[in-house]
């Protein structure tokens, strides 16, 4: 078979140092920072020689023993990264550990910022929480999306394809971030990370826009790709050289599943239109990525004040107890679906198929 090669040919994205100071001098607009001018052009002349340089991770090591290899040079942030996600898995692994639920908001509504008024995704994720606070041996780890939109320094960056060019290019975890060359810095998924690796069990709340899921949950499952396929060595592809990766995967991939067996439950809600389309789509995802549905009662869309002002939908909410319960059913289900499958007691009819076409 002929070696296949990388297709390069996109214009320069480089820029001249004028533009590069001017786009950075922008995050110091405010007019209080006029009596640190001298200090901000240190700052420029060390930000351009790291960007001119392309220093990507500035701190790195030998990676050690048990990588491909053990000399390469690895950020000191990615072993970090994954250290706290192996931390996770034994956790999530112990039979004498708690079985943990990862509940998740996918709303990027808060009344912290411009909304001025909080999520009925949240008021829903607080309902699950309640009901599965009630069950002996749970404990539930939060994660509420619309902290993208409201706390500073907190932001899922947006995946950057590394699996269209090579499956072992695309890193578990994801090694494209930090790059400090690019300011690309404070990224929220190597915090997110642990918390599924730690989980026994996956619940989403979440509004549909446009028919789709809200930007801050999309952005997340864009960046666990890596999760479903992805090389937990870098070393193996020396960092990000698509060539080396391409090599690999033509030999042969086996596309790990670093997430499978976990259960999951879906509650999507909408005003007008797609909440549907968009539990279908999550329920998809995540059996996709050999997560096990807590069954029919745990995967549900509703509508909340039907065409009616986006003003009353609070309200609501508040009379629709149906829902409210049905969440909480939700919550009950995969509750459930924890308890069998950590007992060995909820077989899968899949289990030991083989995959015909591993992707």
């Amino acid at each position: 078979m002929a070696r296949i090669k990388v297709r390069r040919g996109m214009p320069s994205v480089q820029l001249d140092k004028a533009t590069f100071a001017k786009r950075l001098e922008e995050r110091f607009y405010d007019p209080a920072f006029a009596t640190l001018e001298s200090e901000i052009d240190k700052i420029v002349d060390v930000a351009w020689d790291g960007y001119d340089s392309s220093r990507k991770s500035p701190v790195t090591k030998p990676a050690g023993p048990g990588f491909a290899d053990p000399k390469y040079e690895l950020s000191v942030e990615w072993s970090a990264h994954r250290a706290a996600i192996r931390r996770a898995e034994r956790q999530q692994k112990s039979p004498s550990s708690k079985s943990r639920i990862l509940l998740i908001n996918g709303s990027p509504r808060s009344d912290q910022t411009c909304p001025g008024e909080m999520s009925k995704s949240f008021r829903l994720m607080e309902v699950a929480e309640e009901a599965i606070k009630r069950e002996r041996g749970f404990e539930v780890e939060r994660l509420d999306l619309s902290r993208q939109t409201s706390e500073f320094g907190i932001q899922i960056h947006p995946c950057k394809g590394c699996v269209s060019t090579a499956m072992p290019l695309c890193h578990w975890p994801c090694s494209c971030y930090p790059n400090h060359s690019l300011g690309q810095i404070n990224d929220w998924m190597h915090a997110i990370y642990p918390m599924w690796a730690a989980a026994h069990g996956v619940m989403i709340v979440t509004p549909v826009h446009w028919y789709q899921a809200p930007t801050v949950l999309k952005a997340m499952i864009d960046r666990l790709v890596c999760a479903d396929g992805g090389n937990p060595d870098p070393t193996s592809t020396s960092g990000k050289d698509p060539q080396k990766a391409k090599d690999i995967e033509m030999k042969g991939w086996s596309y790990p599943r670093h997430l499978a067996g976990r259960a999951f439950a879906v509650v999507v809600h909408g005003d007008a239109a797609g909440a549907e389309t968009l539990r279908r789509s999550l329920s998809d995802w995540l059996a996709d990525m050999g997560l096990v549905s807590a069954g029919h009662k745990a995967t549900i869309d509703r509508y909340v004040g039907y065409y009616e002002p986006y003003a009353e939908s609070h309200q609501a909410l508040d009379a629709d107890r149906a829902f409210q319960e049905e969440t909480r059913n939700a919550a009950r289900a995969l509750v459930k679906a924890v308890r069998l499958l950590r007992k060995g007691d909820f077989p899968q009819p899949e289990a030991g198929l083989s995959d015909p076409r591993p992707k």
